[in-house]
């Protein structure tokens, strides 16, 4: 199999680079050449999609699969579309659950209405880039396009930092701030299981939310399998939602991955995955991902800058909070 991939140095195309060779399949990427790394056997073609003729690399060559993780302008996802009409037979685009229109139902599956966006627009936020960008391929490809809308992405090679904060968190031992409840059911997909979805040739086209079932793994089983990754002297110190709440901490950004029951986002954990898991979806037991990332993280050092995006803000409570919070609670 020839493989594409727009991008290809992230967090999830590299994934997706490393699954194809795997497959010892002949992997190609394209990008502008200003970030990361391509492992040895990988073709690199340069190119910046959103200048005047910079899709000129993409020429003369053909592809069974492309795999694309753009989230900018819609208008962009839809010239690359166009570029690689006569030479891919199937286009994968990475979209997200952010496409949802809020407010957006517990258990919702891809039928969910999702942010009005236009396929040729220039700029937009996050959700409508996506959205306009699932658009723009649809126009192009129609069923021979696989619209994966993602949830929450984690494992070796993550650039948010939200599972890597909770390793250097808990590898600092002493009393840790957990939210409860610790059976809360998380949901989320390991970027290695996503890129396995992506890449098989059995998936239909179509478009489908591709994450976990809800209660894959807890908030419980998560930390726990941080605290035996890391071997660390900590104690984990369960705290009511409703505490931590009134005290402004902030679900999802303060403590990364944990948002309780109630809270405007909990969809974003309680989505309907049968049609995925139908298609063939696995996922990998979560003490697998959490040790897998804490290895990664011993060998890099810190979190990755986020390959050709912006700079955001970093993930993860306060020591001085967090202190604080669990010194109220005694």
């Amino acid at each position: 199999m020839r493989l594409l991939v727009l991008g290809g140095t992230g967090f999830v195309g590299g994934a997706v680079v490393g699954e194809g060779l795997r497959r010892d399949w002949a992997v190609t990427v394209f990008n502008r050449g200003r970030h990361g790394t391509t492992p040895t056997g990988v073709r690199r073609l340069r190119g910046d999609r959103t200048a005047p003729g910079g899709l000129a690399a993409l020429t003369g060559h053909e592809w069974d699969l492309v795999v694309d993780t753009w989230d900018g302008a819609p208008r962009a996802a839809g010239d690359s579309a166009r570029a690689l009409a006569g030479q891919v037979g199937r286009y994968v685009y990475v979209s997200s659950g952010s496409v949802y229109a809020e407010p957006v139902a517990l258990g919702s599956a891809e039928d969910a209405p999702v942010v009005d966006a236009a396929p040729d627009a220039v700029e937009a936020d996050y959700p409508s880039n996506k959205a306009g960008a699932e658009r723009a391929v649809r126009e192009v490809y129609g069923t021979r396009a696989l619209i994966a809308r993602a949830g929450l992405i984690l494992g070796p090679g993550e650039d948010i930092g939200r599972l890597p904060w909770w390793l250097h968190r808990i590898a600092r031992g002493g009393d840790v701030l957990a939210p409860g409840p610790a059976d809360l059911a998380l949901q989320y997909v390991d970027v290695r299981d996503l890129a396995a979805f992506l890449l098989d040739p059995e998936v239909p086209g179509g478009t489908l939310n591709v994450v976990s079932r809800t209660g894959h793994a807890t908030m419980g089983e998560l930390l726990a399998a941080c605290v035996a990754a890391t071997g660390a002297d900590a104690r984990l110190c369960w705290m009511e939602p409703e505490r931590i709440l009134a005290a402004g901490v902030v679900p999802w950004n303060d403590l990364p991955v944990w948002i309780p029951a109630g809270h405007p986002y909990r969809w974003l954990q309680e989505r309907d995955v049968r049609a995925a898991s139908a298609a063939g979806l696995v996922c990998r037991p979560v003490a697998d991902t959490v040790a897998d990332t804490w290895s990664w993280l011993r060998a890099v050092g810190a979190v990755p800058p986020r390959a050709g995006r912006p700079h955001r803000a970093p993930v993860g409570l306060d020591p001085a909070r967090e202190a604080a919070l669990l010194s109220a609670g005694r």
